[in-house]
């Protein structure tokens, strides 16, 4: 996907159109990058559930050295929607612990109805959220406060076709400000924001991973596209 001012996906959100910011380079100026394992055709993804389910079967049978391999399968994409949750990668990191040690110990109770992936993933989203619900405690004077101090640096560049070290410095800066941003929405908002701008779910799979309704999940992105825009607007180039 081409980085730059315009190119917006199908599927952009009002606040990626608003920010002048496709996916490929939000997730850029947010420092992340899932790593996920796309398969390109039906055998290849075959493959990829076959191997999971050996894994899975071997570590029943007390390998642990094949969990082991699970973890390094996912960790790099559930590390990347729990950072994307939480805003801090320690508490990332944390929560991804807390996911796979979750999972190894109910594995026993992973009945194959769904992807080991997709378990994995609503663990770790759970695990996000439940962090994220202890340590929500800023205020939104906080962020603009600090904004002001960034924006003393100079304007923000939302697009460039090569970036030298100034541009790729205020690149880090937009990242730092829409990461203070998300944080700022109440959590199911802010999950409902991840799940859909970054990791490109579609309503369906965020319905399932928050147990909730389509309408519900659809309501959560609205008002929480609707308070980055109040937030971010006033902080980007037009």
């Amino acid at each position: 996907m081409a980085e730059t001012v315009g190119e917006l996906a199908d599927t952009a959100a009002p606040l990626l159109a608003m920010a002048g910011l496709n996916s490929s380079v939000l997730k850029q100026a947010l420092g992340l990058n899932n790593g996920s394992f796309k398969p390109s055709n039906e055998q290849e993804l075959k493959n990829f559930m076959s191997s999971d389910e050996e894994l899975i079967a071997e570590t029943r049978g007390g390998n642990r050295a094949s969990f082991q391999e699970l973890v390094e399968k996912y960790q790099r994409r559930m590390y990347s929607v729990a950072y994307g949750i939480l805003g801090n990668r320690e508490d990332a990191l944390d929560a991804v612990q807390e996911a796979f040690i979750k999972a190894y110990r109910s594995l026993p109770e992973f009945k194959g109805q769904s992807t080991f992936y997709t378990w994995l993933y609503r663990i770790t989203v759970n695990a996000a959220i439940d962090l994220a619900r202890k340590a929500q405690r800023h205020e939104e004077v906080e962020f603009r406060e600090e904004i002001e101090v960034v924006e003393e640096k100079g304007d923000y560049p939302v697009a460039a076709q090569s970036e030298n070290p100034s541009e790729r410095l205020m690149r880090k800066e937009l990242g730092e400000l829409i990461e203070k941003a998300i944080a700022l929405l109440p959590v199911e908002q802010r999950t409902a924001v991840v799940l859909r701008e970054i990791e490109g779910l579609s309503y369906r799979e965020i319905a399932g991973i928050m147990k909730c309704s389509e309408g519900t999940v659809m309501s959560r992105l609205h008002y929480g596209r609707k308070k980055l825009q109040e937030l971010l607007e006033p902080h980007l180039e037009r």
